[in-house]
């Protein structure tokens, strides 16, 4: 069973703690499905800057394959800095650079590859949305993480995505119930079978278009809050996986909870270490 990270590669800079470390959505993705048991794949285009070697490093630490990334010359890796404050990190700056490595365009050759994978991750941060109707061919699923920013929630954001993806990830932390079943049956009617919400404390539902299930969050003093929806959601479906989903064999109630009980409990173990995944190092020149 093998499992596929599409896009984004960045570095989390802690400013006050002087140390980073690597991220991205579908590069945590790629190292969580790695640590849940799956074989895993990270697909993007790289940097050729410190920060970048860093990444390659610690993916390969990890056992993610990176056969299909390339380096671009010329580029920074994007960086994304915070601050870590109680063991919750507070984000407080965008890169702004012009270097920063572009978005992945998948060539024949790359779809040939992703051919062999049972699921590909994208998200909102990895630019990828003009690459989805590519992949509309492939045996695979599809899930894509809209985070929690309201511009990924607009009709024109959601009409372009979700037509091509089988499960959907919504940060809806401080919606209200109304406004996320809402969204979920808007999401479902343009054509993604499954909408997932979390909603931080109050735990997770999710909407297969005639029915709510519902999970919840295992809460743990926190280290680091970094990666803590990444990780559940990955966990999530690589649990759905290991039980026997595809597009032929729809989820059941039985697989969905155990997958809620697993994803609360990666999650939350995720939170006792520093950074997505770990891998500190010195932030780049200093």
């Amino acid at each position: 069973m093998k499992v596929l990270g599409l896009g984004d590669n960045v570095v989390d800079r802690y400013v006050n703690k002087k140390i980073m470390f690597p991220g991205g959505n579908a590069v945590n993705f790629a190292v969580y499905a790695r640590e849940c048991g799956l074989e895993s794949a990270f697909l993007g285009y790289i940097g050729d800057d410190a920060e970048a070697d860093h990444i390659i490093a610690s993916l390969k630490e990890e056992g993610v394959d990176i056969t299909g990334c390339h380096r671009i010359f010329g580029t920074t890796t994007e960086r994304c800095d915070v601050n870590l404050i109680d063991g919750d990190r507070v984000f407080i700056a965008d890169d702004m650079r012009e270097t920063k490595v572009p978005p992945v365009s998948l060539s024949g050759r790359d779809i040939e590859r992703l051919k062999d994978f049972d699921l590909i991750h994208a998200a909102c941060y990895g630019c990828v949305e003009d690459e989805l109707p590519k992949l509309s061919g492939l045996r695979g699923l599809k899930t894509f993480d809209f985070s929690v920013e309201e511009e990924y929630k607009e009709d024109g954001y959601l009409q372009k995505v979700c037509p091509w993806i089988d499960m959907a990830l919504f940060s809806c932390e401080g919606m209200t119930e109304e406004e996320i079943q809402s969204l979920q049956e808007k999401v479902h009617g343009l054509g993604c079978r499954y909408v997932l919400a979390t909603m931080g404390t109050a735990g997770q539902s999710l909407y297969d278009g005639s029915r709510r299930y519902s999970g919840r969050v295992k809460l743990v003093d926190a280290v680091d809050t970094m990666g803590a929806g990444d990780s559940f959601f990955s966990s999530f479906v690589c649990m759905l996986l290991k039980q026997g989903w595809t597009r032929e064999n729809p989820l059941t109630e039985q697989m969905i909870g155990k997958a809620f009980e697993k994803a609360a409990e990666f999650s939350a173990n995720n939170c006792l270490r520093n950074g997505g995944f770990g891998h500190p190092a010195p932030i780049a020149g200093e």
